[in-house]
């Protein structure tokens, strides 16, 4: 996909940093489809959820991550009028997904339902505030790798989220208790999108991602030019070849999902982890971290820079500062390798926040205890 231009680099102003635009073009696939993925949310109307709404929840959850940049770009194109009390029940939402992710419930989804919000467009909603979410840290890396002005005003050494403690699922399930490299499985909120309810081209797509038997892409598959879009960015992130090597850019993934409390997607990412680092152990380390403890603990000098980096980006608003990009550049990451872990972490700010908010993991019955 060609795009004529791309919003994250005219906001970060690399054309004045040579060596992090090649960086960032060397990394094509990722950066095409991240600006693919803004114009899906942002180019096309629909009346269960016009532009003018999603320009005024994006200018919010901006706003909420202190992005002045970001904020005053959707401020730009956002209708000022008074929000109605639809909007603003999709506002409160909003708040939730961008600061407490964790707390969402089975029963906000239903509010919203209730207040006249279809299932198509509540999968978008969730999408815009995960998608913004990921592209403030972009923007905000992006900066700080070019040595243009940021603002910092979030923790610069959080410590590791809460998760659910609850013993079963909306669904009745088994759910995890505690951070795990085992095999978890995921259940709905809303109904996902019946796969016969998707035509022939429609199912190829599905197909070609391996995801036509996936509740959790058939129901992003609601938004369908959007969800490929978001595969396809994550694919440009995590499979591209040279740069940081993959078990780091899962390691970012699996911070990420410890600061946010997901344990779905830590699961997945921390088991890719340690089988590539062949380091289950440090892996398992970092899972076991208890909330508000420091995840770098007894990690190699390498890994404890890149977890630092990676959960103070995941904070909210961002604690990434120019400290945690001269540990990096002191253990000798590359434009290229910073660019990589930049994008893994911030890709798991909209992961996650898909993961808590839309359903959640259970232990399937043949692993339950």
């Amino acid at each position: 996909m060609t795009q004529t231009s791309d919003l994250l680099n005219q906001l970060a102003e690399l054309d004045r940093h040579p060596a992090l635009a090649a960086a960032r073009q060397q990394r094509d696939a990722a950066t095409s489809h991240s600006q693919g993925s803004y114009l899906a949310l942002f180019s096309h109307d629909e009346a269960d959820f016009p532009l003018t709404e999603r320009f005024i929840i994006a200018t919010a959850v901006a706003r909420w991550h202190q992005d002045s940049i970001l904020s005053a770009h959707y401020a730009q194109q956002a209708d000022h009028n008074p929000v109605a009390e639809r909007l603003q029940l999709a506002l409160d939402h909003a708040e939730r997904l961008t600061f407490q992710p964790v707390t969402a419930t089975a029963a906000h989804l239903a509010a919203l339902q209730q207040a006249g919000w279809t299932l198509n467009a509540i999968v978008t909603l969730s999408q815009l505030v995960a998608f913004v979410s990921f592209q403030s840290r972009v923007l905000h890396g992006l900066r700080l790798l070019s040595d243009r002005p940021v603002e910092v005003s979030g923790n610069a050494t959080p410590g590791a989220g809460v998760w659910h403690s609850q013993p079963l699922t909306h669904g009745g399930n088994p759910a995890p208790l505690r951070f795990t490299q085992d095999q978890l499985e995921w259940e709905p909120w809303i109904a996902a999108k019946p796969l016969a309810e998707f035509d022939r081209q429609q199912q190829h797509i599905l197909a070609r991602f391996g995801h036509s038997d996936s509740d959790y892409f058939r129901l992003l598959g609601r938004n369908l030019p959007l969800l490929e879009q978001r595969t396809l960015t994550d694919k440009g992130i995590f499979f591209t070849s040279g740069g940081l090597p993959r078990a780091e850019r899962e390691l970012a993934a699996t911070v990420a999902s410890k600061i946010n409390g997901c344990i779905y997607c830590a699961s997945v990412h921390a088991r890719k982890a340690g089988q590539l680092a062949k380091q289950p152990e440090a892996i398992q380390r970092l899972l076991d971290v208890a909330p508000g403890q420091l995840l770098t603990e007894q990690q190699s000098p390498r890994w404890q820079a890149e977890i630092a980096f990676a959960a103070a980006l995941s904070a909210t608003p961002t604690g990434a500062g120019a400290q945690h990009i001269q540990a990096l550049r002191d253990q000798g990451l590359s434009d290229l390798e910073l660019l990589d872990l930049l994008q893994s972490a911030a890709f798991f700010a909209w992961a996650n926040r898909l993961m808590l908010t839309l359903g959640e993991p259970f232990i399937a019955q043949e692993n339950a205890s």
